[in-house]
């Protein structure tokens, strides 16, 4: 069935976004690379990859291949990887966490998204083509392109998806090149022995009290989903290291700011088996694990690296496997007969770790509490510190991770914080480092996307300010960002509602001005686990949201070079209080739980609806009733009479009546192609 009229529209008009530029004249930028001028200019924040490249060409002769692709994943799909996984980063000096290379004997390549092109024109030395776009389709031109006929283009099947796998071989099919899937991964090879080895740290138990239900209560659950299911299947194969991490209610720190470890599951009716470097589990965790011994709550604990041949033995018996296609890699899916398999796009695992229950909302709540306090800490402090011109984007940074390490329950940030200042901002996801990082300054707006890791929940929440006198566009661009953030977060929508259905309404405002953003408006979150959590979100391979499901809400706006703005918050899917109700199921809505009140100095309350405003003063009450009896426990009273200041009631009289009038009547069209769209 086609696509609804306005999720067509809306992709054209992001694909024309993010269309090629006309030519321009030559960078007078010194902080990207300049490739045209004689000699290239590179900035000190490139890497240079011509050894690298000349010994992978060499191995790429070796195995008699013609091009070799590189992504930026590991063995189980993970969003954010370890440095022993960093292949794509050690290969080209990107350090991005989305992108694809292609070497070939006389050519290199990159491929990443609009969040990183200027990133990517500061770290790629010039043996690299940038390629503004992340389709395979594109990719597999140029192969075509660069590789003869013959030849064969090889990629470690242990390190893509079953759907990117897939992909190649179509854009390939029939070319007369050949996909080569190689188990051998040939950048490790070149990579050698300066590859950082595995890690060795202990994977403990979660205390019982920061657990939602025992792992025992789980395993029983997902027992329960396949016998329900009309395939019966016999067995769930966990490739996602959160999965395997949830159910058994373990951690690690496999891969940093992320407490996971590198493990399968493989949970039949009467077994399981857990494949996990043994030496490495605490003595409370094993015991755990086979308390149930011997029975079908037992836990076999087999050595990591056997999965494959553990599967390969499973797979030949009367059985049915059931997988996520989304955490799998094509290496695994091939060991099992097509017959054999039941695919859906996410595991049993992954659909129940997102619905929290009662105890893991509480938890959550708290853990958002918490970490408002060190965020408000942290406005205070710059506030105090940023006029006298000591401050830069990586000391900032530093300082709010030892804001939150300072709360109860902490274990640290959720991700590598984005402290970015005037035009770093711009990079949606830039990350300072020590030495080029700069100074931040009351003349600039400056943006933090920032987040803790709690044993009662993760957070993640973006920030920005202006301490001086802001520009006209940067008033109102941070403006209408603030009413895409509330007109998303008072949003009431029927069950069972695709996140993307509704995405759109965070974008209204900034539209209604020819204003947009590249990136995702939000994206589930965990108990203590990852900070991107799928599948829960507003893009189009996320579920339908669900009461007990949390998500973020994200909107923003990127001036290149000039200023970047996002706010974000996390809220609950939480069930509507309505006049009436229509169907079996109550309507739904969302709780914001971030609590941290907004940049007073960026509002333009002109352009705010009366509701917009009654929204604010609202969220800005339940700030006070939550935040501010934690940070007098905590005995911060600057900082609570801080809170008390930043959230003063906005007067409804200061609402904008003709914006008024011309938002309800956009707001109220754009409803209406929403649910013409919801029926079609």
């Amino acid at each position: 069935m086609s696509p609804p009229l306005w999720i067509a529209a809306w992709a054209l008009l992001l694909h024309g976004c993010a269309a090629g530029r006309a030519p321009q004249a030559p960078s007078t930028r010194n902080d990207i690379r300049d490739c045209s001028a004689d000699p290239p200019y590179l900035p000190p924040t490139a890497t240079n990859t011509t050894a690298r490249l000349a010994v992978l060409r060499d191995i790429l002769r070796t195995h008699g291949v013609h091009a070799y692709i590189v992504p930026s994943t590991d063995a189980h799909m993970s969003e954010y990887i370890s440095e022993r996984d960093a292949r794509l980063g050690w290969l080209t000096g990107f350090t991005g966490s989305a992108g694809t290379a292609v070497v070939t004997r006389d050519k290199a390549a990159l491929w990443t998204d609009s969040r990183y092109w200027t990133q990517a024109e500061r770290e790629l030395d010039c043996n690299w083509e940038l390629q503004r776009t992340t389709s395979i389709e594109s990719i597999g031109m140029w192969i075509l392109k660069v590789v003869p006929a013959e030849g064969n283009v090889s990629l470690d099947p242990f390190l893509f998806s079953i759907d990117t796998w897939n992909s190649y071989s179509r854009a390939l099919h029939g070319s007369s090149r050949t996909l080569l899937p190689l188990e051998t991964n040939l950048v490790d090879q070149g990579w050698g022995d300066q590859r950082p080895p595995p890690s060795s740290s202990e994977i403990y138990s979660l205390p019982a009290e920061f657990t939602g239900s025992s792992w025992q209560e789980k395993v029983a659950g997902i027992r329960q989903r396949m016998e329900q299911h009309v395939r019966r299947p016999t067995a769930v194969l966990l490739s996602g290291l959160e999965e395997t991490a949830w159910l058994f209610n373990l951690r690690g720190d496999d891969i940093p700011y992320n407490p996971v470890f590198y493990s399968y599951t493989l949970l039949t009716d009467t077994t399981i088996s857990l494949f996990v470097e043994q030496s490495r589990l605490s003595v409370q965790a094993r015991q755990s694990l086979r308390s149930g011994c011997p029975g079908p709550l037992c836990v076999e604990l087999q050595e990591y690296g056997q999965v494959s041949a553990h599967l390969r033995r499973y797979a030949q018996g009367n059985v049915t496997v059931w997988l996520g296609t989304e955490y799998t890699t094509y290496g695994l899916y091939a060991i099992i007969p097509q017959e054999k398999l039941l695919e859906e796009s996410y595991s049993p695992v992954m659909m129940a770790k997102a619905v929290k229950n009662a105890h893991e909302q509480e938890m959550l709540r708290a853990a958002h509490v918490r970490d408002a306090v060190a965020v408000i800490q942290y406005l205070l402090w710059l506030e105090n510190t940023v006029p006298q011109g000591q401050v830069d984007e990586f000391s900032g940074a530093q300082r709010i991770d030892a804001f939150r390490w300072a709360q109860e329950h902490s274990r640290g940030p959720s991700f590598e914080s984005i402290s970015a200042s005037g035009l770093n901002a711009a990079l949606a996801h830039y990350s300072p480092s020590n030495g080029s990082s700069r100074t931040l300054s009351a003349r600039e707006m400056y943006l933090f996307d920032t987040g803790g890791q709690y044993l009662d929940g993760t957070t993640d929440i973006t920030r920005t300010v202006h301490w001086g006198e802001p520009t006209p566009l940067q008033k109102e661009a941070y403006t209408r960002v603030l009413m895409g953030n509330i007109d998303l977060s008072r949003l009431v929508f029927p069950s069972n509602t695709a996140g993307r259905t509704v995405e759109s309404f965070a974008r209204r405002a900034l539209w209604d001005v020819g204003l947009n953003y590249g990136h995702g408006t939000g994206h589930g979150i965990g108990n203590f686990l990852s900070v991107h959590e799928w599948p829960v979100g507003f893009q189009s391979n996320n579920v339908p949201l669900e009461a007990g499901m949390f998500t973020s809400i994200e909107p923003g706006y990127y001036q290149d070079g000039e200023f970047g703005i996002r706010i974000e918050d996390v809220a609950l899917v939480v069930e509507a209080q309505t006049e009436h109700q229509s169907g079996e199921k109550p309507f739904l809505t969302f709780e914001v739980v971030s609590l941290v009140p907004y940049d007073r100095n960026l509002i333009d309350l002109s352009l705010l609806s009366p509701e917009q405003i009654r929204y604010l003063n609202s969220y800005y009450e339940r700030i006070r009733a939550h935040v501010g009896p934690e940070l007098r426990r905590q005995r911060l009273e600057a900082a609570y009479v801080w809170l008390q200041e930043s959230t003063e009631p906005f007067p409804v009289s200061s609402a904008g009546t003709a914006g008024t009038a011309a938002g309800l009547l956009a707001l109220a069209s754009l409803l209406s192609v929403l649910l013409s769209g919801l029926g079609a």
